[in-house]
């Protein structure tokens, strides 16, 4: 495999310039190095880097695969337990790959068990049908997912659940099926998997969780159901390879860093990821939190939104077009298409659409997205557009790392730490003050009389 992922920024222009460009690039160099050289803020959560040569010469990759082929071949449920980078990474890349119906399909036409999450939100009818599922089938198994154990969503959800496997299976077979990715010594999730007898993987230290796909925390799920994580990993590897280039030309990762950060300074603090596959939905999801956790902070950051084209275009398309102008889009652009289905003919043509009899629906599709990039581009939006070959593990394995060293490269250019989030704490003191957690009395009366001044219930008659 000799293709790689390209970057082009030309539809960037007239909105910046070669000139800003080219007086920019040295931040840039800057930046790279500092990553590089784990020498900037937010150094000890840089296991990120080197996790796709690291995973591949590693012993845990075959006992990733040695559990995985376990799961593969016994579950007929599948059942994650985690929330955002626990689960998010995962999410994307079998929605990418898989059937779009695969839960939907026989069991003899898909590649492995149902695949189901849990664990991402505090929803009581999600968790209800998600432990309605696990008395459908006969065999399930459990990947439980959290560095520390005491996450609020995937902490209850998997009480429900283990409580459910314990039930169905009994307590010493449910520990056979439950595996734990967490902490390799400490935290609840540890101590209750050393306890109980579950298989553990381990999520290292210095990877965070929004950077942690191409680790146990994504690897296992992503193999569970029968995608190629070795092909993954060496796309990964590909991108990180020629991610070390100065030459920006070769390097889509710090272009990518390099434009967005341009298009800041010139006004553009709205990003749209845009993609015109319905099975990409879930990497711009993950994008959003990679990009929106790590460089949202200190009053800083490009907001970061997404579209599914062409159904968003018969919503959001007329916002995109002649709204405000402070928004830039990034196109994912997959090359050669999957299917080759093509419209059929109807002699009657009341719609209007013979002239479309014939054609494929990628080549309508493609068409479709050349003429809302030109639509967009004379509307004034500018685009950065991703050119991706074929969709399959190998090339999502270099959009993931792609994305992860841009991510880096920017947040350094932004002047943020780009691998904490001091925010994402703030609602939790809040919530769990509220729900009476112990030794939070004094915390509940002091918001308590802060919401009293809060606008809620003041209504207009």
């Amino acid at each position: 495999m000799d293709k790689k992922i390209t970057i082009d920024y030309s539809f960037t222009f007239p909105f910046i310039n070669e000139e800003k460009i080219n007086s920019y690039k040295n931040d840039v160099l800057k930046a790279m190095d500092t990553l590089e050289n784990s020498s900037g803020a937010g150094n000890d959560f840089l296991g990120w880097k080197n996790l796709p040569s690291e995973m591949l010469a590693s012993k845990e990759l075959q006992q990733i695969i040695q559990v995985a082929n376990e799961i593969n071949e016994n579950a007929d449920l599948f059942i994650c337990v985690g929330i955002g980078g626990s689960y998010l990474g995962a999410k994307a890349v079998t929605e990418a790959l898989l059937h779009p119906f695969y839960n939907s399909l026989p069991k003899n036409d898909r590649n492995g068990p149902k695949i189901i999450f849990a664990g991402q939100n505090i929803s009581g009818a999600w968790l209800s049908a998600v432990l309605d599922e696990m008395d459908k089938v006969d065999s399930v198994y459990v990947n439980v997912i959290s560095k520390s154990g005491t996450t609020t969503e995937p902490g209850v959800a998997f009480r429900n659940i283990k409580q459910k496997m314990e039930k169905k299976y009994g307590k010493i077979e449910s520990s056979k099926r439950i595996i734990a990715t967490t902490d390799a010594k400490r935290g609840a999730l540890k101590t209750l998997a050393t306890n109980e007898g579950y298989r553990t993987f381990v999520i290292a230290d210095d990877v965070g969780g929004r950077f942690s796909v191409l680790s146990p925390v994504g690897l296992l799920p992503i193999a569970a159901v029968g995608l190629d994580i070795t092909k993954l990993l060496k796309g990964a590897q590909e991108a990180s390879i020629y991610g070390k280039e100065k030459d920006l030309v070769k390097n889509p990762a710090a272009t990518y860093a390099m434009v967005r950060n341009i298009l800041l300074k010139e006004g553009y603090h709205t990003e749209i990821l845009v993609n015109y596959e319905p099975v990409l939905h879930y990497i711009s999801e993950w994008w959003k939190q990679l990009y929106g956790e790590s460089e949202g902070k200190d009053g800083k950051g490009i907001f970061v939104a997404s579209v599914d084209f062409t159904s968003d275009l018969h919503s959001m398309g007329q916002w995109i077009q002649d709204g405000q102008r402070f928004i830039f889009e990034t196109v994912l652009d997959i090359e050669e298409s999957n299917s080759n289905l093509k419209v059929v003919s109807d002699k009657e043509d009341l719609d209007g659409l013979e002239f479309l009899a014939g054609k494929t629906y990628s080549d309508i599709n493609k068409k479709a997205s050349q003429g809302t990039l030109l639509a967009h581009y004379e509307g004034k939006v500018p685009n950065i557009i991703f050119s991706i070959p074929e969709l399959n593990e190998y090339y999502i394995g270099q959009l993931l790392y792609i994305f992860e060293q841009g991510c880096g490269i920017s947040g350094y250019l932004l002047g943020v730490n780009p691998f904490d989030q001091p925010g994402v704490e703030a609602y939790k003191k809040n919530m769990f003050a509220l729900l009476n957690k112990p030794g939070s009395e004094k915390a509940k009366q002091a918001i308590e009389e802060k919401m009293k001044n809060l606008p809620s219930g003041k209504k207009t008659i």
